[in-house]
């Protein structure tokens, strides 16, 4: 099993199945910033205000980066939904420290450097992480990726050991990217070991910033 730090390209996105736990922190702060205009007739669900505060108090970035990251995630979002359905349905976008992690699949290198240039254009935005993959994913695929999402999500939320709020996980032909802070590498090659024995996953890839070091290629 391959895990490896890609190297900083340009920007992606995505709202599937395995991927939508990951728009929730989005949801929940959304009222919160005052984002309910921008949402509405694309959010299906929405998590109070209150809660919101809650998870960002315990997560590693401080709540102004946290409020950054949402909005910037939110207006990608919005862009990419604006561009057609295929685009807000096919790719995935994860803001984290104003680095924006694409991932899903679309049709054609004509809609992966579209989505590039749509998240570029977001104000706030420094790194774009393009992971979009140029394929046509069934629905067997997604329903794997979904599983593989959930479980590793699982896994390392009840190991007390792994700060797991601290890391965004999306799964695209069983390739898991990581995105996030490490408290260490040792916790972050727990999570790693965790994704590697899970079925179905054929590669890591970690965008994860490690508070004591480098991330390492393994």
């Amino acid at each position: 099993m391959l895990m490896s730090q890609s190297p900083h390209l340009t920007p992606p996105v995505t709202l599937p199945l395995a991927r939508r736990h990951s728009g929730l922190r989005f949801l929940s702060l959304c009222f919160f910033l005052g984002l309910a205009p921008i949402l509405a007739g694309c959010a299906s669900a929405v998590v109070g205000a209150g809660a919101a505060v809650g998870v960002a108090a315990f997560e590693e970035r401080p709540a102004k980066t946290i409020l950054a990251d949402t909005k910037i995630a939110a207006q990608v979002r919005v862009n990419l939904i604006n561009a057609g359905e295929k685009f807000a349905t096919g790719i995935g976008v994860e803001a984290f420290e104003s680095r924006v992690l694409l991932t899903g699949n679309v049709a054609n290198e004509k809609m992966r450097a579209d989505a590039l240039g749509l998240t570029w254009k977001v104000a706030g935005v420094t790194d774009v992480l393009n992971e979009i993959q140029i394929s046509d994913a069934g629905f067997l695929n997604t329903a794997k990726d979904a599983w593989i999402t959930t479980q590793l999500t699982s896994k390392i939320t009840f190991d007390q050991d792994v700060l797991a709020i601290n890391y965004s996980v999306e799964t695209v032909n069983g390739i898991v990217y990581l995105i996030g802070i490490a408290q260490s590498q040792a916790e972050l090659d727990r999570v790693a070991a965790y994704a590697r024995n899970i079925s179905y996953v054929r590669k890591i890839i970690s965008h994860v910033r490690v508070k004591t070091g480098t991330a390492k290629k393994s």
